[in-house]
Protein backbone atom coordinates (compact mmCIF):
# COMPACT_ATOMS: atom_id res chain seq x y z
CA UNK A 1 0.00 0.00 0.00
CA UNK A 2 1.09 3.66 -1.36
CA UNK A 3 0.07 7.15 0.51
CA UNK A 4 -2.70 8.41 -1.50
CA UNK A 5 -1.37 11.42 -3.86
CA UNK A 6 -4.65 13.81 -2.47
CA UNK A 7 -5.19 14.16 1.13
CA UNK A 8 -7.23 11.15 2.85
CA UNK A 9 -9.88 11.26 5.33
CA UNK A 10 -9.88 7.70 6.51
CA UNK A 11 -13.37 5.92 7.62
CA UNK A 12 -12.74 3.00 9.45
CA UNK A 13 -16.39 0.76 9.41
CA UNK A 14 -17.68 -0.97 12.33
CA UNK A 15 -20.96 -2.23 10.67
CA UNK A 16 -22.89 1.14 10.31
CA UNK A 17 -25.76 1.49 7.78
CA UNK A 18 -24.39 4.93 6.97
CA UNK A 19 -20.30 4.48 6.83
CA UNK A 20 -20.84 5.44 2.91
CA UNK A 21 -22.75 8.78 3.49
CA UNK A 22 -19.77 9.37 5.88
CA UNK A 23 -17.35 9.52 2.58
CA UNK A 24 -19.70 10.69 0.59
CA UNK A 25 -19.89 14.22 2.75
CA UNK A 26 -16.20 14.12 3.00
CA UNK A 27 -16.04 13.98 -0.73
CA UNK A 28 -18.43 17.21 -1.02
CA UNK A 29 -15.97 18.80 0.56
CA UNK A 30 -13.29 18.21 -1.94
CA UNK A 31 -11.61 15.85 0.23
CA UNK A 32 -10.66 12.10 -0.85
CA UNK A 33 -11.82 9.38 1.66
CA UNK A 34 -11.81 5.93 1.85
CA UNK A 35 -13.97 3.50 3.72
CA UNK A 36 -11.46 0.79 5.55
CA UNK A 37 -13.06 -1.89 7.70
CA UNK A 38 -12.62 -2.00 11.63
CA UNK A 39 -9.33 -4.16 11.53
CA UNK A 40 -7.49 -2.04 9.00
CA UNK A 41 -3.69 -2.21 11.09
CA UNK A 42 -2.03 0.55 12.66
CA UNK A 43 0.86 0.22 10.31
CA UNK A 44 -1.21 0.61 7.23
CA UNK A 45 -2.85 3.92 8.60
CA UNK A 46 0.43 5.08 9.47
CA UNK A 47 1.53 4.33 5.74
CA UNK A 48 -1.55 6.05 4.59
CA UNK A 49 -0.70 9.39 6.89
CA UNK A 50 -4.62 10.57 6.87
CA UNK A 51 -5.28 13.94 7.64
CA UNK A 52 -8.31 12.43 10.18
CA UNK A 53 -10.41 9.21 10.98
CA UNK A 54 -13.55 8.99 11.37
CA UNK A 55 -15.40 6.08 13.09
CA UNK A 56 -18.59 4.75 12.02
CA UNK A 57 -21.74 3.82 14.04
CA UNK A 58 -22.25 0.28 14.29
CA UNK A 59 -24.74 -2.73 15.71
CA UNK A 60 -22.91 -3.93 18.70
CA UNK A 61 -22.23 -2.61 22.36
CA UNK A 62 -18.88 -1.89 23.09
CA UNK A 63 -18.77 -3.43 26.58
CA UNK A 64 -19.90 -6.80 25.45
CA UNK A 65 -17.74 -10.13 24.73
CA UNK A 66 -18.47 -9.32 20.87
CA UNK A 67 -17.70 -6.11 20.45
CA UNK A 68 -15.76 -4.85 17.52
CA UNK A 69 -12.99 -2.88 18.78
CA UNK A 70 -10.34 -0.82 17.40
CA UNK A 71 -6.51 -0.56 18.67
CA UNK A 72 -6.71 1.82 21.28
CA UNK A 73 -3.43 3.40 20.15
CA UNK A 74 -5.76 4.84 17.41
CA UNK A 75 -6.32 7.99 19.49
CA UNK A 76 -2.78 8.50 20.54
CA UNK A 77 -1.50 8.84 16.63
CA UNK A 78 -1.56 12.56 16.58
CA UNK A 79 -4.36 12.11 14.10
CA UNK A 80 -7.73 14.00 14.76
CA UNK A 81 -10.44 11.45 15.08
CA UNK A 82 -14.34 11.86 15.07
CA UNK A 83 -16.82 9.31 16.41
CA UNK A 84 -19.83 8.83 15.42
CA UNK A 85 -22.51 6.91 17.21
CA UNK A 86 -21.13 3.28 18.04
CA UNK A 87 -18.03 5.54 17.07
CA UNK A 88 -18.44 7.92 20.04
CA UNK A 89 -19.05 4.67 22.63
CA UNK A 90 -15.87 2.94 21.48
CA UNK A 91 -13.77 6.30 22.04
CA UNK A 92 -15.56 6.76 25.26
CA UNK A 93 -15.11 3.02 26.32
CA UNK A 94 -11.55 2.50 25.27
CA UNK A 95 -10.13 6.02 26.80
CA UNK A 96 -11.93 5.15 30.72
CA UNK A 97 -15.22 6.25 30.44
CA UNK A 98 -18.78 4.01 31.23
CA UNK A 99 -21.38 2.71 28.49
CA UNK A 100 -24.35 1.50 29.10
CA UNK A 101 -27.95 0.25 28.28
CA UNK A 102 -29.97 3.60 27.70
CA UNK A 103 -33.05 3.86 29.94
CA UNK A 104 -34.79 5.49 26.82
CA UNK A 105 -33.43 4.49 23.14
CA UNK A 106 -33.79 7.10 20.17
CA UNK A 107 -34.31 6.36 17.16
CA UNK A 108 -35.15 9.06 14.40
CA UNK A 109 -35.52 13.08 14.64
CA UNK A 110 -34.09 14.35 18.12
CA UNK A 111 -33.63 18.07 19.50
CA UNK A 112 -30.14 18.98 20.58
CA UNK A 113 -28.50 21.40 22.26
CA UNK A 114 -25.12 22.79 22.14
CA UNK A 115 -23.65 23.34 25.79
CA UNK A 116 -21.70 26.38 26.80
CA UNK A 117 -18.79 24.80 25.94
CA UNK A 118 -19.99 22.99 22.80
CA UNK A 119 -20.63 26.56 21.54
CA UNK A 120 -17.18 27.38 21.68
CA UNK A 121 -16.31 24.14 19.91
CA UNK A 122 -14.59 24.13 16.27
CA UNK A 123 -16.66 21.32 15.46
CA UNK A 124 -20.03 23.43 16.01
CA UNK A 125 -18.53 26.74 13.95
CA UNK A 126 -21.95 28.41 12.75
CA UNK A 127 -24.32 25.57 14.19
CA UNK A 128 -27.44 26.96 16.21
CA UNK A 129 -27.50 26.66 19.54
CA UNK A 130 -30.67 24.43 19.55
CA UNK A 131 -31.65 22.36 16.29
CA UNK A 132 -32.21 19.05 15.28
CA UNK A 133 -30.37 15.72 15.07
CA UNK A 134 -30.55 11.73 14.00
CA UNK A 135 -30.25 9.34 16.40
CA UNK A 136 -29.93 5.74 16.36
CA UNK A 137 -28.73 4.22 19.25
CA UNK A 138 -29.89 1.72 22.35
CA UNK A 139 -27.06 2.32 24.48
CA UNK A 140 -25.04 5.80 26.10
CA UNK A 141 -22.28 7.16 27.35
CA UNK A 142 -22.87 8.02 30.86
CA UNK A 143 -19.50 8.86 31.96
CA UNK A 144 -17.16 10.50 29.97
CA UNK A 145 -13.33 9.77 29.66
CA UNK A 146 -10.71 12.78 31.67
CA UNK A 147 -10.01 15.20 29.46
CA UNK A 148 -13.36 14.95 27.84
CA UNK A 149 -16.17 17.63 28.09
CA UNK A 150 -19.19 17.53 26.90
CA UNK A 151 -20.53 19.28 24.11
CA UNK A 152 -24.22 19.00 23.67
CA UNK A 153 -26.48 16.72 25.15
CA UNK A 154 -30.46 15.98 23.88
CA UNK A 155 -33.25 15.28 26.77
CA UNK A 156 -32.54 11.94 27.15
CA UNK A 157 -29.12 11.87 26.08
CA UNK A 158 -27.00 13.32 28.54
CA UNK A 159 -23.85 13.12 26.36
CA UNK A 160 -24.87 13.63 22.63
CA UNK A 161 -21.52 15.43 21.96
CA UNK A 162 -17.98 15.17 23.46
CA UNK A 163 -14.71 16.44 23.22
CA UNK A 164 -10.47 16.21 24.16
CA UNK A 165 -9.10 19.28 22.04
CA UNK A 166 -5.89 18.32 23.74
CA UNK A 167 -5.83 15.90 21.81
CA UNK A 168 -8.31 16.29 18.51
CA UNK A 169 -10.52 13.63 19.82
CA UNK A 170 -14.42 14.66 19.01
CA UNK A 171 -17.43 12.38 19.01
CA UNK A 172 -20.99 12.63 18.28
CA UNK A 173 -24.15 10.45 19.53
CA UNK A 174 -25.78 11.09 16.60
CA UNK A 175 -25.47 11.38 12.99
CA UNK A 176 -24.11 14.35 11.15
CA UNK A 177 -23.94 12.44 8.29
CA UNK A 178 -27.89 11.94 7.82
CA UNK A 179 -29.57 14.68 6.01
CA UNK A 180 -31.91 14.95 8.61
CA UNK A 181 -29.32 16.46 11.53
CA UNK A 182 -29.87 19.78 9.85
CA UNK A 183 -26.61 21.27 10.61
CA UNK A 184 -25.01 17.79 10.09
CA UNK A 185 -22.97 18.82 6.72
CA UNK A 186 -21.68 21.84 8.82
CA UNK A 187 -20.42 20.05 11.48
CA UNK A 188 -18.45 17.63 9.25
CA UNK A 189 -16.93 20.65 7.37
CA UNK A 190 -15.92 21.86 10.53
CA UNK A 191 -14.21 18.44 11.67
CA UNK A 192 -12.57 18.88 7.73
CA UNK A 193 -11.44 22.51 7.69
CA UNK A 194 -11.33 23.88 10.93
CA UNK A 195 -9.87 20.14 12.99
CA UNK A 196 -7.95 18.29 10.28
CA UNK A 197 -6.76 21.67 8.50
CA UNK A 198 -7.63 20.03 4.64
CA UNK A 199 -6.92 22.15 1.75
CA UNK A 200 -9.74 20.44 -0.35
CA UNK A 201 -7.34 18.90 -3.59
CA UNK A 202 -9.52 16.45 -4.26
CA UNK A 203 -10.63 17.25 -7.89
CA UNK A 204 -12.72 15.56 -10.43
CA UNK A 205 -10.11 16.40 -13.35
CA UNK A 206 -7.09 15.62 -11.67
CA UNK A 207 -9.19 12.27 -11.28
CA UNK A 208 -9.41 12.07 -14.35
CA UNK A 209 -5.86 12.94 -16.12
CA UNK A 210 -4.52 10.51 -13.16
CA UNK A 211 -6.65 7.70 -14.16
CA UNK A 212 -5.84 7.93 -17.87
CA UNK A 213 -2.48 8.03 -16.75
CA UNK A 214 -2.16 4.98 -14.81
CA UNK A 215 -4.89 2.83 -16.64
CA UNK A 216 -1.78 3.47 -19.91
CA UNK A 217 0.83 2.37 -17.67
CA UNK A 218 -0.91 -0.94 -16.05
CA UNK A 219 -2.28 -1.88 -19.64
CA UNK A 220 0.75 -1.42 -21.61
CA UNK A 221 0.00 -2.88 -25.28
CA UNK A 222 -2.22 -4.89 -23.78
CA UNK A 223 -5.69 -6.06 -24.77
CA UNK A 224 -9.13 -4.65 -22.71
CA UNK A 225 -12.45 -5.96 -22.96
CA UNK A 226 -15.10 -3.64 -21.56
CA UNK A 227 -18.38 -4.49 -20.13
CA UNK A 228 -20.88 -1.69 -21.61
CA UNK A 229 -23.98 -1.52 -20.40
CA UNK A 230 -25.22 2.10 -21.87
CA UNK A 231 -25.52 3.31 -18.37
CA UNK A 232 -23.56 6.11 -17.12
CA UNK A 233 -20.95 3.79 -15.16
CA UNK A 234 -19.81 1.65 -17.93
CA UNK A 235 -20.03 4.72 -20.38
CA UNK A 236 -17.64 6.56 -18.47
CA UNK A 237 -15.70 3.21 -17.62
CA UNK A 238 -15.20 2.90 -21.59
CA UNK A 239 -14.34 6.36 -22.59
CA UNK A 240 -11.78 6.55 -19.91
CA UNK A 241 -10.52 3.16 -21.23
CA UNK A 242 -10.85 4.98 -24.69
CA UNK A 243 -8.68 7.90 -24.21
CA UNK A 244 -6.09 5.97 -22.41
CA UNK A 245 -5.67 3.12 -24.48
CA UNK A 246 -7.68 3.88 -27.86
CA UNK A 247 -8.47 0.17 -29.95
CA UNK A 248 -6.62 -1.68 -27.97
CA UNK A 249 -10.37 -1.69 -25.89
CA UNK A 250 -12.95 -3.28 -27.04
CA UNK A 251 -16.28 -2.59 -25.78
CA UNK A 252 -18.78 -5.81 -25.49
CA UNK A 253 -22.72 -4.68 -25.28
CA UNK A 254 -24.79 -7.95 -24.07
CA UNK A 255 -28.40 -7.73 -24.88
CA UNK A 256 -29.47 -10.04 -22.01
CA UNK A 257 -33.34 -9.65 -23.24
CA UNK A 258 -33.57 -7.56 -19.39
CA UNK A 259 -33.00 -4.04 -20.83
CA UNK A 260 -35.30 -0.90 -21.01
CA UNK A 261 -38.08 -0.70 -24.46
CA UNK A 262 -35.08 0.23 -27.16
CA UNK A 263 -32.48 0.85 -25.15
CA UNK A 264 -30.46 -1.94 -27.13
CA UNK A 265 -30.61 0.18 -30.47
CA UNK A 266 -29.76 3.45 -28.76
CA UNK A 267 -26.54 1.86 -27.08
CA UNK A 268 -25.86 0.85 -30.62
CA UNK A 269 -26.79 4.06 -31.47
CA UNK A 270 -23.70 5.92 -28.75
CA UNK A 271 -20.89 2.99 -29.49
CA UNK A 272 -21.03 1.49 -32.55
CA UNK A 273 -19.62 2.15 -35.70
CA UNK A 274 -20.62 5.56 -36.26
CA UNK A 275 -19.41 6.45 -32.82
CA UNK A 276 -17.33 9.91 -31.85
CA UNK A 277 -15.49 7.25 -29.69
CA UNK A 278 -12.00 5.44 -30.36
CA UNK A 279 -12.84 1.73 -29.35
CA UNK A 280 -14.08 -1.36 -30.80
CA UNK A 281 -17.73 -2.30 -30.43
CA UNK A 282 -19.33 -5.66 -30.26
CA UNK A 283 -23.52 -6.20 -29.41
CA UNK A 284 -24.12 -9.65 -28.54
CA UNK A 285 -27.94 -10.94 -28.82
CA UNK A 286 -28.12 -13.32 -25.79
CA UNK A 287 -31.50 -12.84 -24.37
CA UNK A 288 -32.56 -16.48 -24.26
CA UNK A 289 -29.42 -17.59 -22.82
CA UNK A 290 -30.47 -15.78 -19.89
CA UNK A 291 -34.08 -16.49 -20.11
CA UNK A 292 -32.85 -20.38 -19.95
CA UNK A 293 -30.49 -19.72 -16.79
CA UNK A 294 -33.09 -17.47 -15.15
CA UNK A 295 -35.58 -20.16 -15.44
CA UNK A 296 -37.73 -21.25 -12.17
CA UNK A 297 -35.52 -19.03 -9.98
CA UNK A 298 -37.18 -16.48 -8.06
CA UNK A 299 -34.48 -15.76 -5.29
CA UNK A 300 -33.21 -12.36 -5.64
CA UNK A 301 -29.47 -12.91 -4.30
CA UNK A 302 -29.25 -16.12 -6.94
CA UNK A 303 -30.63 -13.57 -9.92
CA UNK A 304 -28.16 -10.98 -9.53
CA UNK A 305 -25.49 -13.89 -9.67
CA UNK A 306 -26.74 -15.67 -12.47
CA UNK A 307 -27.31 -12.72 -14.36
CA UNK A 308 -23.34 -11.81 -13.01
CA UNK A 309 -21.86 -15.28 -14.00
CA UNK A 310 -23.68 -15.42 -17.74
CA UNK A 311 -22.47 -11.79 -18.20
CA UNK A 312 -18.97 -12.85 -17.63
CA UNK A 313 -19.46 -16.15 -19.73
CA UNK A 314 -20.46 -14.16 -22.44
CA UNK A 315 -17.43 -11.84 -22.20
CA UNK A 316 -14.70 -14.79 -22.29
CA UNK A 317 -16.57 -15.80 -25.03
CA UNK A 318 -16.60 -12.71 -27.30
CA UNK A 319 -12.94 -12.23 -26.05
CA UNK A 320 -11.73 -15.49 -27.49
CA UNK A 321 -12.71 -14.43 -30.75
CA UNK A 322 -10.92 -11.59 -30.96
CA UNK A 323 -7.94 -13.27 -29.59
CA UNK A 324 -6.09 -12.91 -26.12
CA UNK A 325 -7.39 -10.37 -24.04
CA UNK A 326 -6.01 -9.24 -20.62
CA UNK A 327 -8.04 -7.04 -18.84
CA UNK A 328 -11.41 -6.59 -18.07
CA UNK A 329 -13.06 -3.45 -17.72
CA UNK A 330 -16.41 -2.78 -15.37
CA UNK A 331 -18.07 -0.14 -13.76
CA UNK A 332 -18.42 -0.61 -10.63
CA UNK A 333 -18.18 2.17 -8.28
CA UNK A 334 -18.50 2.74 -4.52
CA UNK A 335 -21.80 2.53 -3.53
CA UNK A 336 -21.59 -1.60 -5.79
CA UNK A 337 -18.73 -2.43 -3.57
CA UNK A 338 -19.74 -1.11 0.13
CA UNK A 339 -23.18 -2.59 -0.21
CA UNK A 340 -22.24 -5.90 -1.75
CA UNK A 341 -20.37 -6.22 1.90
CA UNK A 342 -17.09 -4.52 3.06
CA UNK A 343 -15.34 -5.22 6.30
CA UNK A 344 -17.62 -5.73 9.33
CA UNK A 345 -20.81 -4.08 7.16
CA UNK A 346 -24.01 -6.18 6.74
CA UNK A 347 -24.11 -7.44 2.56
CA UNK A 348 -27.40 -5.29 1.46
CA UNK A 349 -27.51 -7.18 -2.07
CA UNK A 350 -25.08 -8.64 -4.18
CA UNK A 351 -24.10 -6.10 -7.27
CA UNK A 352 -23.60 -8.29 -10.16
CA UNK A 353 -20.38 -6.70 -11.02
CA UNK A 354 -19.15 -7.02 -7.49
CA UNK A 355 -20.52 -9.60 -4.78
CA UNK A 356 -21.75 -11.20 -7.95
CA UNK A 357 -18.55 -12.64 -9.81
CA UNK A 358 -18.39 -16.23 -10.22
CA UNK A 359 -15.39 -17.26 -8.55
CA UNK A 360 -13.43 -18.72 -11.68
CA UNK A 361 -12.83 -15.42 -14.09
CA UNK A 362 -10.69 -16.12 -17.15
CA UNK A 363 -8.83 -13.12 -17.18
CA UNK A 364 -5.37 -11.79 -16.01
CA UNK A 365 -7.02 -8.95 -14.38
CA UNK A 366 -10.11 -6.66 -13.93
CA UNK A 367 -10.03 -3.43 -13.63
CA UNK A 368 -12.98 -1.29 -12.15
CA UNK A 369 -11.76 2.49 -12.68
CA UNK A 370 -13.88 4.04 -11.03
CA UNK A 371 -14.77 2.06 -7.90
CA UNK A 372 -14.30 4.25 -5.06
CA UNK A 373 -16.70 7.27 -6.76
CA UNK A 374 -19.83 8.01 -5.75
CA UNK A 375 -22.56 8.04 -8.74
CA UNK A 376 -22.43 12.18 -8.63
CA UNK A 377 -18.67 11.89 -9.25
CA UNK A 378 -18.93 9.35 -12.05
CA UNK A 379 -21.48 12.26 -13.21
CA UNK A 380 -18.70 14.72 -12.93
CA UNK A 381 -15.95 12.95 -14.44
CA UNK A 382 -17.95 12.43 -17.62
CA UNK A 383 -17.96 15.74 -17.87
CA UNK A 384 -14.26 16.03 -17.80
CA UNK A 385 -14.36 13.59 -20.42
CA UNK A 386 -16.92 15.03 -22.73
CA UNK A 387 -19.54 12.88 -22.39
CA UNK A 388 -22.63 14.22 -23.80
CA UNK A 389 -25.47 15.75 -20.78
CA UNK A 390 -28.28 12.62 -22.15
CA UNK A 391 -25.57 9.82 -21.22
CA UNK A 392 -24.18 11.94 -18.10
CA UNK A 393 -27.66 12.60 -16.94
CA UNK A 394 -28.95 9.34 -18.25
CA UNK A 395 -31.59 7.60 -15.67
CA UNK A 396 -29.29 4.77 -13.45
CA UNK A 397 -29.93 1.00 -14.12
CA UNK A 398 -29.09 -2.08 -12.65
CA UNK A 399 -26.63 -4.44 -14.33
CA UNK A 400 -29.28 -7.41 -13.96
CA UNK A 401 -31.74 -5.01 -15.54
CA UNK A 402 -35.39 -5.74 -15.26
CA UNK A 403 -34.53 -9.46 -13.81
CA UNK A 404 -34.35 -7.43 -10.65
CA UNK A 405 -37.73 -5.52 -11.12
CA UNK A 406 -39.33 -8.26 -11.67
CA UNK A 407 -40.57 -9.97 -8.19
CA UNK A 408 -40.03 -13.63 -8.74
CA UNK A 409 -39.55 -16.15 -11.51
CA UNK A 410 -38.83 -14.08 -14.90
CA UNK A 411 -40.11 -15.21 -17.94
CA UNK A 412 -40.20 -13.55 -21.63
CA UNK A 413 -43.48 -13.08 -21.36
CA UNK A 414 -42.97 -10.64 -17.75
CA UNK A 415 -40.11 -9.08 -19.42
CA UNK A 416 -42.59 -7.60 -22.29
CA UNK A 417 -45.10 -6.41 -19.76
CA UNK A 418 -42.55 -4.91 -17.59
CA UNK A 419 -41.07 -2.85 -21.12
CA UNK A 420 -44.40 -1.40 -22.26
CA UNK A 421 -45.80 -0.31 -18.52
CA UNK A 422 -41.99 1.00 -17.94
CA UNK A 423 -42.00 3.17 -20.85
CA UNK A 424 -45.70 4.51 -20.17
CA UNK A 425 -44.38 5.63 -16.50
CA UNK A 426 -40.88 7.17 -18.29
CA UNK A 427 -42.67 8.74 -20.85
CA UNK A 428 -45.72 10.49 -18.91
CA UNK A 429 -42.77 11.91 -16.43
CA UNK A 430 -40.85 13.45 -19.18
CA UNK A 431 -44.03 14.67 -20.65
CA UNK A 432 -44.97 16.32 -17.55
CA UNK A 433 -41.40 17.95 -16.98
CA UNK A 434 -40.90 15.87 -13.72
CA UNK A 435 -38.10 13.16 -14.90
CA UNK A 436 -35.46 16.11 -13.98
CA UNK A 437 -36.00 16.67 -10.57
CA UNK A 438 -36.24 12.71 -9.69
CA UNK A 439 -33.38 10.45 -8.49
CA UNK A 440 -34.80 7.59 -10.56
CA UNK A 441 -38.09 6.44 -11.38
CA UNK A 442 -39.04 2.98 -13.02
CA UNK A 443 -41.92 0.21 -13.26
CA UNK A 444 -41.58 -3.08 -11.47
CA UNK A 445 -44.17 -6.21 -11.80
CA UNK A 446 -44.84 -7.44 -8.67
CA UNK A 447 -45.93 -11.36 -8.33
CA UNK A 448 -48.95 -10.57 -6.97
CA UNK A 449 -52.44 -11.31 -9.07
CA UNK A 450 -55.49 -9.91 -8.30
CA UNK A 451 -59.17 -9.69 -9.49
CA UNK A 452 -59.90 -7.14 -11.47
CA UNK A 453 -62.90 -6.25 -13.85
CA UNK A 454 -62.54 -5.17 -17.65
CA UNK A 455 -65.23 -3.88 -19.65
CA UNK A 456 -68.10 -7.06 -18.85
CA UNK A 457 -65.16 -9.38 -18.10
CA UNK A 458 -63.33 -10.44 -15.14
CA UNK A 459 -59.72 -10.32 -15.55
CA UNK A 460 -56.99 -11.92 -12.56
CA UNK A 461 -53.82 -10.18 -13.74
CA UNK A 462 -50.60 -9.01 -12.62
CA UNK A 463 -49.84 -5.44 -10.14
CA UNK A 464 -47.41 -3.00 -11.41
CA UNK A 465 -45.69 -1.05 -9.02
CA UNK A 466 -44.26 2.34 -9.70
CA UNK A 467 -41.25 3.91 -8.05
CA UNK A 468 -39.87 7.40 -7.96
CA UNK A 469 -37.09 8.70 -5.54
CA UNK A 470 -35.51 11.96 -4.68
CA UNK A 471 -31.71 11.59 -3.65
CA UNK A 472 -28.49 13.38 -3.90
CA UNK A 473 -25.93 10.16 -3.27
CA UNK A 474 -28.22 7.20 -3.77
CA UNK A 475 -27.39 6.23 -0.35
CA UNK A 476 -30.46 7.57 0.89
CA UNK A 477 -33.50 8.30 -0.69
CA UNK A 478 -37.26 9.98 -0.02
CA UNK A 479 -40.21 8.34 -2.39
CA UNK A 480 -41.07 11.30 -4.58
CA UNK A 481 -44.83 12.67 -4.12
CA UNK A 482 -45.81 13.14 -7.58
CA UNK A 483 -48.66 14.72 -8.72
CA UNK A 484 -51.98 12.77 -8.40
CA UNK A 485 -53.06 13.45 -11.66
CA UNK A 486 -50.37 12.15 -12.92
CA UNK A 487 -50.53 8.83 -11.61
CA UNK A 488 -53.80 8.61 -12.31
CA UNK A 489 -53.06 8.87 -16.14
CA UNK A 490 -50.09 6.66 -16.21
CA UNK A 491 -52.30 3.93 -14.29
CA UNK A 492 -55.08 4.72 -17.04
CA UNK A 493 -52.85 4.50 -19.79
CA UNK A 494 -51.01 0.77 -18.34
CA UNK A 495 -53.53 -0.71 -17.41
CA UNK A 496 -55.68 -0.26 -21.15
CA UNK A 497 -52.09 -0.36 -22.90
CA UNK A 498 -50.59 -2.97 -21.09
CA UNK A 499 -52.00 -7.02 -21.78
CA UNK A 500 -51.72 -8.70 -18.57
CA UNK A 501 -52.22 -6.11 -16.23
CA UNK A 502 -55.15 -4.89 -14.42
CA UNK A 503 -53.62 -3.10 -10.83
CA UNK A 504 -51.12 -0.17 -10.98
CA UNK A 505 -49.74 0.84 -7.24
CA UNK A 506 -47.13 3.55 -5.96
CA UNK A 507 -44.00 2.89 -4.04
CA UNK A 508 -44.23 5.38 -0.95
CA UNK A 509 -40.99 3.84 1.28
CA UNK A 510 -38.18 5.38 1.44
CA UNK A 511 -34.09 4.43 1.71
CA UNK A 512 -33.93 3.19 4.57
CA UNK A 513 -35.71 0.65 5.13
CA UNK A 514 -36.47 -0.36 1.65
CA UNK A 515 -33.37 -0.16 -1.10
CA UNK A 516 -34.65 1.89 -4.56
CA UNK A 517 -34.67 -1.10 -6.48
CA UNK A 518 -36.80 -3.90 -5.43
CA UNK A 519 -34.24 -6.75 -5.29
Amino acid sequence: MTRPENEVILVLDFGGQYNQLIARRVRENHVYCEVRPHTFSLDRIREMQPKGIILTGGPNSVYTDDAVLAPKEIFSLGIPVLGICYGSQLMAHQLGGRVERADTSEYGKTDVTLTAEGKKSELFTEVQEESICWMSHTDLIAETPAGFRITATTPVCPVAAMEDVSRNLYATQFHPEVMHTKYGRQMLKNFIYNVCKCSGDWQMDSFVEKSIRELRAKIGDGKVLCALSGGVDSAVAAVLLSKAVGRQLTCVFVDHGLLRRHEGDEVEAVFGSKSKYELNFIRVNAKQRFYERLAGITDPEQKRKIIGEEFIRVFEEESKKIGKVDFLVQGTIYPDVIESGLGNSAVIKSHHNVGGLPDYVDFKEIIEPLRLLFKDEVRSAGRELGLPENIVNRQPFPGPGLGIRIIGEVTEEKVQILKEADFIYRDELKKAGLAKDLGQYFAALTNMRSVGVMGDGRTYDYAIALRAVKTNDFMTAESAQLPWEILQKVTSRIVNEVKGVNRVLYDCTGKPPATIEFE
